[in-house]
C-alpha cells in the first residue's frame, strides 16, 4: 500500500486525479490533498474517506511516498525538488522539468523503462504530446520516424476550468446574434484568455510566441517527442490551433519513415498497440467520442499521395484523462 498525494488537488486535472486512483484501484494507504491557500481547509470526500485540502506552502511531504502534482510549473519548481528531498517520488505534470536531461519525460505504453532512470522525479509531457506519441510510437518501433508535420486541435480544458467557462459563456452571448455570425458586425465578447474569442471560432495560436515565430505550445511537440522518442534527429514541424472543444485534443499528422510503411501495415501496428483503439473510416473519431476514455482514439490512417511510404492518421485523446492524470497514475503504477 501506497502513501499517496495530490498537489493541486481542486483543479481540472487535481480532481481527475483522484478519480483515476480509484478507478484503477491504486493501493492507497493514505491520501493527501493539498492546494493554495484558497481552498485549504475544504473537505472531500474521496473512497478513501474524507481528506481536509492541505496549504500546499506550510506541508510537511514527510512520509509521502509519491506525489503526484498538477500545480503549475511555478509551484512545481518550488516544491517538488523539496518533497523528492523528502523521500517522495513525483510525478509532474507541468513544464517545469520535461526538457532537463537527467529527468525521464514518460508516456505510458510508449518509453515506461524511462520511469527507472529517475532521480526522485519523474515529468509527464505535455498533453497535445501525449496523446500523438501513443499513436506515433508504434510506427516508429516499426519504421524509424524521421519526419513528423503535425497539427493539433486542442481543446479549452489546456487551460482548466477557466478555459471551459469562457468558451461556455462566449458560445452563449454570440448565439444571441446568428446572422451576425455568418455576415459580420458581431460584438467580442472580451476577456484576456485568448487573443480572439473561442466561441464558434479557431484560433491557430496557443500558448505565447517565442523563437522563429513558433510559440511555447509548438515548441514542446518538437522537443518532447524528441526526447521520448529518443532520436534527436527527428524533424518535427508543428502548428498548434485551438477549438472551440470542451475536452479532447485532435492532432492530425503526416509522417516520413527510414523504412517504407503502407497503410494496411500501419494500421496492424497500431491495432495492437497498448492505450490505443483504431477506428475504421466509417466512424470517425472525434473529442466528443474520447472525452472521459483512457484510450486515445486513431483513424484516417492511410498512406501519403504521390508514395514514400509515409503514413497520415488523427489522433484524438481526453487531454485531461490520458493526457495529464491517468498517464501520471499509470507511471505511479509502474513505480509500485
Amino acid at each position: 500500500m501506497t502513501r499517496v498525494a495530490v498537489v493541486g488537488a481542486t483543479g481540472a486535472v487535481g480532481t481527475t486525479m483522484v478519480q483515476v486512483l480509484a478507478e484503477r484501484s491504486f493501493p492507497v494507504a493514505e491520501l493527501r490533498l493539498l492546494a493554495s491557500a484558497r481552498s485549504a481547509g475544504t473537505a472531500v470526500t474521496t473512497p478513501w474517506g474524507e481528506v481536509t485540502v492541505e496549504e500546499l506552502d506550510g506541508a510537511d511531504p514527510a512520509g509521502i511516498d509519491i506525489a503526484l502534482f498538477s500545480a503549475g510549473a511555478t509551484r512545481s519548481r518550488e516544491h517538488a525538488p523539496r518533497f523528492a528531498a523528502a523521500g517522495a517520488v513525483v510525478v509532474d505534470n507541468s513544464s517545469a522539468f520535461r526538457m532537463i536531461p537527467d529527468v525521464p519525460l514518460v508516456v505510458a505504453g510508449v518509453n515506461d523503462g524511462a520511469v527507472a532512470t529517475h532521480q526522485g522525479i519523474i515529468a509527464n509531457p505535455n498533453c497535445t504530446t501525449m496523446v500523438l506519441m501513443m499513436a506515433v510510437a508504434p510506427l516508429h518501433r516499426a519504421a524509424r520516424l524521421r519526419r513528423l508535420v503535425a497539427t493539433t486541435y486542442q481543446s479549452v480544458s489546456g487551460a482548466g476550468k477557466t478555459g471551459m467557462d469562457v468558451l461556455a459563456d462566449e458560445i452563449g452571448l454570440l448565439s444571441a446574434d446568428p446572422a451576425a455570425l455568418a455576415a459580420g458586425g458581431w460584438v467580442d465578447p472580451g476577456g484576456s484568455l485568448y487573443p480572439r474569442p473561442i466561441g464558434f471560432n479557431v484560433i491557430p495560436h496557443a500558448g505565447p510566441f517565442t523563437e522563429a515565430g513558433y510559440t511555447e505550445e509548438e515548441w514542446k511537440l518538437v522537443n518532447e517527442t524528441r526526447k521520448i522518442l529518443n532520436d534527436g534527429d527527428i524533424a518535427v514541424e508543428p502548428t498548434c490551433v485551438r477549438v472551440p472543444v470542451m475536452v479532447g485534443h485532435g492532432i492530425s499528422a503526416t509522417m516520413e519513415f527510414a523504412a517504407p510503411l503502407d497503410g494496411d501495415e500501419a494500421r496492424q501496428h497500431l491495432a495492437t498497440a497498448p492505450g490505443i483503439a483504431l477506428w475504421s473510416d466509417d466512424k470517425v473519431p472525434t473529442p466528443l467520442d474520447c472525452a472521459g476514455r483512457d484510450e486515445v482514439l486513431v483513424g484516417r490512417v492511410r498512406g501519403t499521395l504521390g508514395g514514400g511510404g509515409g503514413i497520415s492518421l488523427w489522433a484524438v485523446g481526453d487531454n485531461l484523462r490520458k493526457g495529464a492524470a491517468l498517464n501520471a497514475v499509470q507511471l505511479a503504477e509502474l513505480l509500485v
